[in-house]
């Protein structure tokens, strides 16, 4: 069993190894040590920027980035598939991520704390510190995505080996260590995200390539259809997040709200970047709280719509007081992602291409698998990403899988626990770097998953060390790491 986040694992219990595993995504950067049970360092990849002398400053973290500094407006280095847009941004990001929570900052300055008065002895003190590295001591096993390119790839160990100093690196992809996390070394990865949903077939612990498919209607495409379904309610429901209300007054529902709200000079106003990122963390409450989607079987238009205005509504207050008990419309919002002649328009938001729903994702990535494996991968659907936490998602994706494949048996596998369903790629990378040197995989393979033929003498072999980097470049990663 995995040990508790609460301390790193011991040396002597990892080959002397405390391997670091850092999981990038659109939304959030987890990190945390080999071995664990969740992430202990969990930040959000956005970032704050304020003007600062001139010039900008960079804000990290959750405490940082929802203040509302003057003029401060949001970014991200990562693009909405999943990819590094900005490598130099990210970079200080996935450090902070690491450094803040899992191992110890770098030392202040010497002279102050020794009181050192002579010049050449703090010199060279400040040179020693200078060349001192944030992962001197740990391994790094980073994730990326199925369609990740080489270039980023072999930027991905650059910054580890230069930049953070790591003695050995891995990479691996997020679809397998999803497998990984469920026990499964051969699966159809179906990873709901906030800017993607990717579906993903692993056989014998690789990725098929020439299957990942990627649709854009995960959670901030639910998010969008909130926004349009609030806007084009009668009357309009409000959205205003948190920090711009200072106090609130009890209401009944429907009722307008009766707030004090924050105002700003508007040489210091936040920038409409940070408050759609604030109405996002809204619309996340509202996600988790209210949306559902219909577990079918059958879709939501028809006859089902007024089994859906039969059920109980949801009740719902928005930080300045205003409620409303949400009825059938709480199943409208995700209905998109399933069936996109059912998605909300608007001005600029025009239905989704049928392509992009998720049945037709699967049925797209299983017709460029070989038809001897798709029974199998059928019986192995494993569901991650938070936004496949929205009540009846699975039992929709079920319905949904039957329909379409009556002969193949259909099994779906989506852990209860929110953890496990939020961070499966992180686990799968902490249960693989966990084996310290990697030359034990073997015996796990074999005695936990499933040992394929697919499994070259080379995979057994896994951490570039920093001397083999040192020794053929970046160029290694994509020969290593398949």
């Amino acid at each position: 069993m995995a040990q508790s986040s609460a301390i790193p694992p011991s040396n002597a219990e990892y080959d002397e190894i405390s391997a670091l595993v850092l999981d990038p995504g659109y939304s959030t950067t987890r990190a945390g040590f080999a071995g664990e049970d969740v992430p202990k360092s969990v930040v959000p990849s956005f970032y704050g920027i304020v003007p600062s002398h001139g010039g900008s400053k960079f804000l990290y973290g959750d405490n940082a980035l929802h203040n509302p500094l003057p003029q401060i407006s949001v970014a991200n280095p990562m693009a909405k598939d999943g990819t590094v847009e900005d490598w130099d941004t990210a970079t200080n990001l996935w450090e902070y991520t690491i450094t803040s929570r899992l191992t110890n900052p770098k030392p202040g300055n010497p002279l102050v704390k020794l009181d050192l008065k002579e010049p050449e002895m703090y010199d060279q003190m400040v040179a020693t510190e200078n060349q001192e590295k944030p992962l001197e001591e740990n391994p790094l096993l980073m994730t990326e995505t199925g369609w990740n390119s080489g270039k980023g790839r072999e930027k991905g160990i650059e910054i580890a080996m230069e930049s953070w100093g790591c003695p050995a690196y891995w990479l691996a992809r997020n679809g397998v260590c999803a497998a990984f996390a469920a026990g499964k070394a051969s699966a159809l990865v179906i990873d709901v995200g906030a800017s993607s949903i990717s579906i993903t077939p692993v056989h014998d612990g690789l990725i098929l390539r020439k299957g990942v498919v990627r649709s854009p209607l995960a959670g901030n495409f639910v998010s969008d259809q909130l926004r349009l379904l609030f806007s084009t309610s009668i009357p309009p429901v409000p959205l205003i997040p948190h920090y711009l209300v200072t106090s609130k007054t009890l209401v009944d529902a429907g009722a307008p709200a009766m707030a004090t709200y924050l105002s700003f000079d508007p040489k210091s106003t936040p920038t409409l970047s940070f408050r759609r990122l604030q109405e996002e963390r809204l619309l996340t409450e509202f996600k988790e709280s209210v949306v559902q989607v219909w577990p079918g079987p059958g879709r939501l238009s028809g006859t089902n719509e007024e089994a859906a205005r039969a059920q109980p509504g949801r009740p719902f207050e928005m930080p300045d007081g205003w409620n409303q008990m949400f009825g059938a419309e709480r199943y409208r919002a995700a209905e998109g992602i399933f069936d996109v002649k059912a998605a909300i328009t608007g001005d600029g938001a025009p239905a989704p291409p049928p392509n992009q729903s998720l049945l037709a994702c699967i049925k797209a990535s299983l017709g460029q698998v070989d038809v001897d494996i798709r029974p199998h991968l059928l019986s192995n659907v494993v569901v991650t990403g938070g936004t496949s936490l929205m009540q009846g998602f699975t039992e929709r994706l079920n319905h949904e899988l039957m329909d379409a494949y009556s002969s193949p048996r259909v099994r779906v596998s989506a852990p209860g626990n929110m953890y496990e369903r939020k961070y499966a790629s992180w686990i799968g990378g902490s249960i693989l770097a966990s084996l310290g040197t990697f030359h034990q995989v073997r015996g796990f393979v074999d005695g936990f998953l499933r040992c394929g033929e697919a499994w070259s003498a080379n995979a057994w072999q896994m951490w570039i060390s920093k001397k083999e980097y040192e020794e053929h470049g970046a160029g290694i990663v994509e020969k290593r790491c398949k």
